[in-house]
């Protein structure tokens, strides 16, 4: 597909969407973040891609072994401003992930910085390598 096959075809999605009236607006719709998971023997580490959701805006959330990432995006916009074109129509991000049982959903720690969430989930003791001494007799 060339280029300008693609913008045309974005072009038709997003006029589809922006004058469908008679489809009723679902509140739980969301967009999946692209997610990065990375493991290595200590935990994992996930990177979501959440442009324009500031800290306040951000719930996290580890519950019976699943993980939810949701996003509000908080775009501000002029009231003498109108949007002409728009690829991303919702205002929402979310994730769900299910955890392994090796993971220690206690020690969790998270940061957001310039829309990307770093989220790390260390392996609890028992499921880290660990190294056994030989003993010589």
């Amino acid at each position: 597909m060339n280029e300008p096959t693609a913008i045309t075809k974005n072009e038709q999605v997003s006029r589809a969407a922006t004058t469908r009236t008679d489809a009723p607006q679902r509140s739980d719709e969301a967009l999946m973040p692209p997610v990065d998971v990375i493991e290595d023997s200590t935990g994992i580490t996930l990177r979501a891609d959440l442009p324009g959701v500031p800290k306040d805006g951000l719930k996290l959330q580890v519950e019976a072994g699943t993980l939810t990432i949701e996003g509000e995006v908080s775009i501000p916009m002029l009231d003498s401003m109108e949007a002409t074109y728009v690829e991303v129509g919702l205002p929402r991000f979310r994730r769900v992930f299910t955890l392994s049982k090796e993971l220690d959903t206690e020690k969790v720690s998270a940061e957001l910085k310039h829309g990307v969430l770093n989220l790390r989930i260390p392996k609890t003791e028992h499921a880290q390598p660990r190294r056994i001494e030989i003993k010589v007799n």
